[in-house]
């Protein structure tokens, strides 16, 4: 079995959220934020799966250090996308793809957490 984990590597939530995968023998394919990007198609997908409020991580530093301005684009759905793929600091994570389901912000994937 194998999980895709998109996410930041020195963020904390990615950590756990990868020991607890390794802890129950998943194999893991990790997405670099920062090093790859931000999926603009699968951006739309966390979107439209969880909804703006959940995708968008408003007690991150990333996001507390961006003027109201900035922060007001995450008003609409397309300054939310557009504020995303520039700042992928401010996505929620960890995003896990594991048996065809979508997560977000999990981190223990022991059984009967997953």
């Amino acid at each position: 079995m194998t999980a895709k984990v998109y996410g930041i590597p020195n963020c904390g939530s990615v950590k756990k959220a990868i020991a607890s995968l390794k802890d129950q023998n998943v194999d893991i394919l990790f997405h670099d934020f920062k090093k790859h990007g931000v999926p603009a198609q699968l951006l739309d997908e966390w979107i439209a799966t969880f909804g703006l409020d959940k995708v968008i991580n408003r007690k991150g530093t990333t996001w507390r250090g961006l003027d109201e301005g900035m922060q007001g684009k995450a008003d609409s759905p397309e300054g939310a996308k557009a504020l995303l793929l520039e700042y992928p600091s401010i996505i929620k994570r960890p995003v896990v793809e594991l048996n065809g389901v979508l997560s977000i912000g999990q981190t223990d994937f022991s059984e009967g957490n997953s």
